[in-house]
C-alpha cells in the first residue's frame, strides 16, 4: 500500500473512532477521571506541569485566597471567562485541598469533540462535559457536589470575545439553589491580554494576571434562581472592578459598573489587549470565616 493510502486509511480509522466515542455529546462518561489512580496521575500533572508552566507564562497576582483556606464546604467556583488560560490559572491558585477535589464544567462541543482532547482534559483538569446552556439539567454536577467536589463554572457559557465580562446565564445559580451549595465568586483580569481568543499560546513577557477570590455567596432560604443569579454576576463584576480601582471603591455600584464594555467592539478589544497594570494592594477587610 502506498504512503498516501496508509494516510487515508489512518484518517478513516481515526474518524470512525471519534464518531464511535461520541465525544461531542454530554453523555461521554468521565467518572473514570475521578478514580484513585487517575487522581494520583492528575496531581502529578497539575503540580509538576500545569502550575509551573502557568507561573512561567504569566505573573499571577492573587488576592483573597488565604481566607478561602478556612472554607471547606463543596462549592461552585464561578468566574468570568475570557481565555483558555482561565482554568489553568484557577487550578494554579486554589488551595491544595480544594484543588484536589475540584472538577471543571467544560463545553462538550469543544473539549469533548475528539477522544484525545476529551481524555487529555479529563486527566489534566478533571473536566466533565456540558452542553452550552444546559448545565442545570445534567445529573453530573449534582452528583459531584453531593460527593464533596467543588465545580468550576463559567456562567457566560463561552469565552468573552473582547475580554469584558458578558451576560451571566442562570445555570450556576440554579445549581446553587437546587443543591444548596455556596458560590465562590472569582474575578479574573488579564487572561484575555495574555492569551486572547484565536491564539494557541500565551504572549511573551509574563504579563500580569489578576485573580481575586470573593466572599462566598450563600443561597438564602426561599431565594429564587432569578434572585441569586444577579447577586453572583454583581460579585464577579465587583471583583474585576476592584482590580481596576480598590476594594472600597468597588463596593459602590457606579464604580463596579466601570467594567461595563465601552461602545465600539474595536475599542473593547483594544483596551483589553493590554495587560492590566499593578492593582491596588490595600488589604481587603477580612469579614468572613467558616
Amino acid at each position: 500500500m502506498t504512503q498516501q493510502g496508509e494516510l487515508s486509511r489512518w484518517r478513516a480509522l481515526r474518524g470512525r473512532l471519534d464518531e464511535r466515542l461520541s465525544i461531542g455529546r454530554s453523555g461521554f462518561p468521565t467518572a473514570w477521571a475521578r478514580t484513585p489512580a487517575v487522581r494520583a496521575l492528575r496531581e502529578v500533572v497539575q503540580v509538576a506541569g500545569v502550575s509551573p508552566l502557568t507561573h512561567s507564562q504569566v505573573n499571577l497576582d492573587v488576592h483573597g485566597v488565604d481566607e478561602l483556606k478556612d472554607f471547606h464546604r463543596p462549592a461552585l467556583i464561578v468566574a468570568n471567562h475570557a481565555s483558555h488560560l482561565d482554568t489553568a490559572v484557577l487550578l494554579s491558585t486554589l488551595p491544595r485541598a480544594r484543588r484536589r477535589r475540584t472538577a471543571v464544567a467544560a463545553a462538550a462541543d469543544y473539549f469533548f469533540d475528539t477522544w484525545w482532547r476529551a481524555g487529555g482534559s479529563a486527566i489534566a483538569f478533571n473536566t466533565f462535559p456540558i452542553e452550552r446552556g444546559e448545565s442545570s439539567r445534567l445529573a453530573t454536577p449534582g452528583e459531584l457536589l453531593a460527593g464533596g467536589w467543588s465545580i468550576i463554572v463559567y456562567p457566560e457559557g463561552t469565552r468573552s470575545p473582547d475580554g469584558y465580562p458578558g451576560r451571566f446565564k442562570l445555570g450556576a445559580a440554579w445549581l446553587a439553589v437546587q443543591h444548596q451549595v455556596p458560590v465562590i465568586p472569582v474575578g479574573l483580569r488579564g487572561t484575555y491580554a495574555a492569551m486572547p481568543r484565536g491564539t494557541a499560546l500565551p504572549i511573551r513577557g509574563r504579563p500580569r494576571v489578576s485573580v481575586r477570590y470573593g466572599e462566598p455567596i450563600i443561597p438564602q432560604p426561599g431565594e429564587s434562581v432569578r434572585q441569586l443569579g444577579p447577586r453572583i454576576a454583581a460579585a464577579v463584576t465587583a471583583l474585576v472592578a476592584e482590580d481596576v480601582t480598590s476594594w472600597w471603591e468597588a463596593q459602590h455600584p457606579v464604580v463596579a459598573s466601570s467594567v461595563v464594555p465601552p461602545l465600539g467592539s474595536w475599542r473593547r478589544t483594544w483596551e483589553q489587549s493590554e495587560a492590566p497594570a499593578e492593582g491596588n494592594r490595600a488589604r481587603r477587610p477580612t469579614i468572613w470565616r467558616s
